[in-house]
C-alpha cells in the first residue's frame, strides 16, 4: 500500500469595498479535483452574504467552476472554500525513462495519422497562451538541459533545477500581469512566474505542459506553531509523458510534488484556472485579503483547538 496523508484545506477569501456593490457574479474554482493519487473526502463552501443564485459548471480542463451571483447591497464579501483530501505518493511512469524525442514526436502532426484520446488533449498544451509564449530565447534556455540521450524525466528535473538555481524568488518584482519574457530577462518572481517560464521553456522545445494551481503544505519556524492563514495557492508544471500519464514539477522549490502537494486543477496558464474572478457593480477601489490553512490531519485540533472560527471536521475520526 502506497504512503499517503490527509489534510485539512481552509481557503478565505474576503473583499472589503470602498463603496456598496449592487450586484456581484463570481466564477469559482475552489474545489480540488479527484485524482488517482488524490481523494477528495468532502467539500464545502460558505458565501458571506448568501447569494441570490448559485449554480455549477465543468470547464473544458475538467475543472469544477462553481458560480455565485448577488444581486443585493452589500460592503464586503466573505468566501470560505473547506475539503479534506488525501494525497497518496505518485508512481513514477516507466515511459519517463524513454529518450524526451519520443514525447515531441508522438503529438508532431501527420496527416491523416489517427491520434488516441489523451494524445488529442496533450496538444492543447503545445501552443502559447495568455501568459506563455514560445520562442526562440526559450528553447534555447531549455536546449541546454535537454541533451540528444536525454529522458523526458531527466532533461525536465535538469532544466527544474536550473530555473531554481538561477531565479530568485522575489514577491515584489512581479505582478499577475507581468510578462514571461520580463520575467526571463529579470530571473525573478514568485512560483506563478517560475511555472510560467517553465511551460515556455517546455513548449518552446514540442513538449506538452500544463500550469499546475492548487495547495502546498508550507513549514512554520523550527519551534513554532502552525498559524492559521499562513499559506497561499501555489502553482507548478506537469509534463505530458505518453501514452497518456503526466508527470509534475516544482521549480519553485526544485522538487517533484509527491505527499506536500494538493491540486485545485489546471490549464494552459493561470488564466485558465484563477481561483476566484467575477465582474460587479460599484465597490470602488478594493483588494481581496487572501489567507489559505493547509494542516495534517495529526495537527487539526492544535492548530483550530481554541479557535472560535473553528472549522467543523466533516471527517470521521476527527471528532
Amino acid at each position: 500500500m502506497s504512503e499517503s496523508i490527509r489534510y485539512h484545506l481552509r481557503h478565505d477569501t474576503r473583499y472589503e469595498y470602498d463603496q456598496p456593490v449592487a450586484e456581484s457574479h463570481q466564477l469559482l474554482r475552489l474545489v480540488p479535483r479527484e485524482l488517482p493519487g488524490q481523494r477528495i473526502l468532502s467539500h464545502r463552501l460558505d458565501v458571506q452574504p448568501a447569494p441570490t443564485r448559485q449554480n455549477g459548471f465543468v470547464d473544458s480542463f475538467g475543472n469544477e467552476v462553481r458560480i455565485i451571483d448577488l444581486e443585493l447591497d452589500h460592503s464586503e464579501l466573505l468566501i470560505r472554500a473547506e475539503a479534506w483530501a488525501e494525497i497518496s505518493a505518485p508512481e513514477q511512469p516507466a515511459e519517463a525513462i524513454l529518450p524526451w524525442q519520443q514525447t515531441r514526436q508522438a503529438l508532431t502532426y501527420v496527416a491523416g495519422k489517427r491520434y488516441e484520446p489523451a494524445l488529442l488533449d496533450a496538444c492543447r498544451f503545445l501552443f502559447e497562451s495568455k501568459h506563455v509564449r514560445v520562442k526562440r530565447e526559450f528553447a534555447a534556455y531549455a536546449g541546454e538541459c535537454f541533451g540528444s540521450g536525454d529522458s523526458l524525466l531527466s532533461g525536465t528535473t535538469r532544466l527544474m533545477g536550473r530555473i531554481f538555481e538561477e531565479f530568485t524568488f522575489d514577491p515584489e518584482a512581479t505582478t499577475v500581469s507581468t510578462p514571461v519574457t520580463e520575467v526571463f530577462e529579470k530571473k525573478r518572481g514568485v512560483c506563478q512566474d517560475y511555472a510560467h517560464f517553465m511551460l515556455s521553456c517546455l513548449r518552446s522545445i514540442g513538449l506538452p505542459a500544463r500550469y499546475m494551481s492548487g495547495y502546498l503544505l508550507t513549514r512554520p519556524p523550527a519551534g513554532k506553531p502552525r498559524l492559521i492563514g499562513a499559506d497561499a495557492t501555489h502553482a507548478w508544471v506537469s509534463v505530458f509523458c505518453p501514452p497518456g500519464r503526466w508527470i509534475e514539477f516544482d521549480p519553485t522549490n526544485n522538487l517533484q510534488p509527491a505527499l506536500e502537494h494538493i491540486v485545485l486543477g489546471w490549464g494552459r496558464d493561470f488564466a485558465d484556472v484563477s481561483p476566484l474572478r467575477g465582474v460587479l457593480m460599484g465597490g470602488g477601489s478594493h483588494d481581496p485579503e487572501i489567507q489559505v490553512t493547509v494542516v495534517p490531519e495529526a495537527e487539526f485540533h492544535a492548530v483550530y483547538g481554541d479557535v472560535e472560527d473553528a472549522p467543523t471536521p466533516l471527517l470521521p475520526g476527527i471528532d
